[in-house]
């Protein structure tokens, strides 16, 4: 039952995902004019494309790989590349939408990092950029001894969860400034609620249920992947799950393995 609800999640996430992607760029397409790479405010859309794609989207996929029941079982290599494939790839895009909004403040004579929301969104990135170097390091290399894992790691999950969180605010805070400077000339204000601001809105709300929904499976007990030497309900025999039917089961003893993370 909590696999299927695990994948029911996945499906709702995946569409939720998909939506938070396609709502900004139909508002930056529709509204905002399209996007260039010329310095100009059509170069400025790429930023909120790029930001939402790269660090909300690509982030938590990354993230969830480990929530995966397919990555309990077998070697863990594979599925720490691809956690580290996935997290560079978000990166990747992340620092696209920052180009693009530098590239655009320049061009036009806009002070940089003067706003709570560019605040935010360099302290999320920075902090990612070391989280991912701190990983790569720490965690897929095999030089780390596992004495350095283990007590590296729990500070490794709080800030995946932690930057997520930063993430979703800057976009957050990002609508609003976006919605501010863009209505506040027009001949619809953004307290009127144009169709603009309705529809920002909206993909903001989307962005907020879509991190929630993400920081809810990383913290759901029953999904994280079990320590070396743990068995959950799912993973134990027919015979010895609860409420299950006993009947006789032959065991062949086997070597204890030591607690470490399998290379």
């Amino acid at each position: 039952m909590a696999v299927g609800w695990f994948y029911l999640s996945c499906l709702v996430l995946g569409s939720l995902g998909s939506m938070c992607i396609l709502f900004t760029i139909y508002w930056m397409q529709y509204w905002r004019g399209g996007f260039a790479w010329d310095g100009s405010t059509y170069m400025f859309n790429w930023h909120p494309v790029l930001m939402v794609t790269g660090m909300v989207v690509f982030y938590s996929a990354a993230s969830l790989v480990y929530r995966l029941p397919q990555s309990w079982v077998g070697p863990k290599l594979p599925w720490k590349l691809l956690h580290a494939a996935l997290h560079l790839m978000a990166f990747i895009l992340t620092v696209l939408g920052l180009v693009a909004v530098f590239k655009f403040h320049n061009h036009n004579k806009i002070a940089n990092l003067y706003s709570l929301h560019s605040w935010l969104g360099i302290t999320a990135v920075f902090l990612f950029a070391c989280q991912w170097f701190l990983g790569f390091a720490v965690f897929l290399l095999p030089w780390a001894p596992v004495w350095l894992r283990s007590l590296l790691k729990p500070i490794h999950v709080f800030f995946g969860s932690s930057i997520l969180s930063l993430a979703i605010t800057s976009v957050i805070s990002g609508i609003n400034e976006k919605l501010f400077f863009s209505l506040k000339n027009g001949t619809n204000q953004y307290s009127h609620l144009p169709s603009e601001a309705i529809f920002a809105n909206s993909t903001g709300v989307l962005v907020v249920v879509f991190g929630l929904l993400v920081l809810y499976i990383l913290l759901a007990s029953s999904w994280k992947r079990p320590e070396p030497g743990m068995l959950t309900d799912r993973q134990l025999p027919l015979q010895l799950r609860p409420g299950s039917r006993p009947f006789p089961v032959t065991y062949k003893p086997v070597a204890v393995r030591q607690p470490c993370e399998p290379w």
